[in-house]
């Protein structure tokens, strides 16, 4: 990408002007009704998910349920950094965000993002030692060594989100200062900047695409033998235990790096079609994973009816 050339490099940007997305003005009160209920439903859905691993002995003591813990309060911030502001623009208030609260939400954005990649990945591993090296699963996947990829996940992805925007906003931006998208993101942002933008470019792709798609590649590599390993196993109630917890995860993982990947290897591109699959993996994900990991992971469902049960057993002992 070319320097802007219609600009001159003695304005100073000062604030961004977020364009939202494109839409009739006879939507704009039903366009914010259905991004504030998902924002709620996405938050209390994550927290009933967060709340039940916490509050059940048998899964907080396991690691595949810290990790999914640990996604659900992942989930709970990403919304909470990309929803509020796109709800904002469906209403009469200045779509105006100071330059650091850009430079923030780019961070975090990218930050709890990458940490959720990472954290996709593990879970993926640990259904492999799970299914298919059982013996072994309790020696490498323990909860010890299981807080330390969680650990080394949040660092790695605090390194990527400090690396993006450092070099997104080491460029000059002297105008103009509306960015054509819903969030500050770094494809939308680079096309403000009065400086070529080439390397950011490459490293946007190799650090963003092939990272995501490197993972991807090794979630499926790791589903490829549990799906084999699971043929083996002899009793159809064990194949469809198996399936249905490496089910659920499968599902979230293809919903959320598909559409990452789409708009990170393109990220010169100026599609159309970006923005509807941005609000896919950021907005509606995050609500798709409560509703996926209770409707169809069998543990998670009993840990919910224990919790009830025990209530109404202390009710009824009052």
């Amino acid at each position: 990408m070319r320097r802007n050339k219609n600009t001159s490099l003695d304005t100073v940007v000062t604030d961004f002007i977020l364009l939202g997305l494109p839409h009739p003005p006879s939507l704009q009160v039903l366009l914010f009704l259905v991004f504030f209920i998902i924002y709620i439903l996405t938050q209390l859905g994550n927290l009933l998910i967060l709340l039940t691993v916490w509050a059940d002995p048998k899964l907080h003591a396991r690691p595949m349920y810290i990790l999914l813990g640990v996604l659900s309060f992942l989930d709970m911030w990403l919304s909470s950094v990309i929803v509020p502001r796109l709800i904002l623009n469906f209403t009469p208030a200045s779509k105006a965000i100071p330059f650091g609260g850009c430079v923030a939400q780019l961070y975090f954005f990218h930050f709890l993002g990458s940490t959720q990649c990472f954290l996709y990945t593990l879970m993926a591993y640990d259904r492999y030692l799970a299914i298919c090296q059982p013996l072994r699963y309790p020696v490498f996947m323990n909860a010890k060594l299981c807080t330390t990829l969680v650990s080394g996940a949040w660092v790695a992805g605090s390194i990527h989100g400090s690396i993006q925007a450092t070099l997104t906003f080491r460029l000059p931006y002297c105008g103009p200062n509306q960015v054509d998208y819903f969030i500050c993101d770094i494809p939308a942002v680079l096309r403000l900047a009065c400086a070529d933008t080439t390397v950011n470019e490459l490293v946007t792709f190799v650090d963003i695409g092939v990272v995501a798609a490197s993972c991807f590649l090794l979630i499926l590599l790791s589903y490829a033998n549990i799906v084999h390993a699971i043929l083996k196993i002899r009793t159809a109630d064990g194949r469809r235990r198996a399936f249905s917890t490496c089910g659920s995860h499968l599902t979230v993982v293809t919903v959320y790096y598909v559409p990452c990947i789409f708009i990170y290897l393109r990220a010169g591109s100026k599609s159309p079609l970006d923005g509807a699959v941005a609000v896919f993996y950021t907005v509606v994900t995050p609500l798709l994973n409560p509703l996926i990991y209770t409707l169809r992971n069998q543990d998670v469902k009993s840990a919910l009816k224990r919790i009830r049960a025990g209530q109404g057993s202390a009710s009824g002992n009052k």
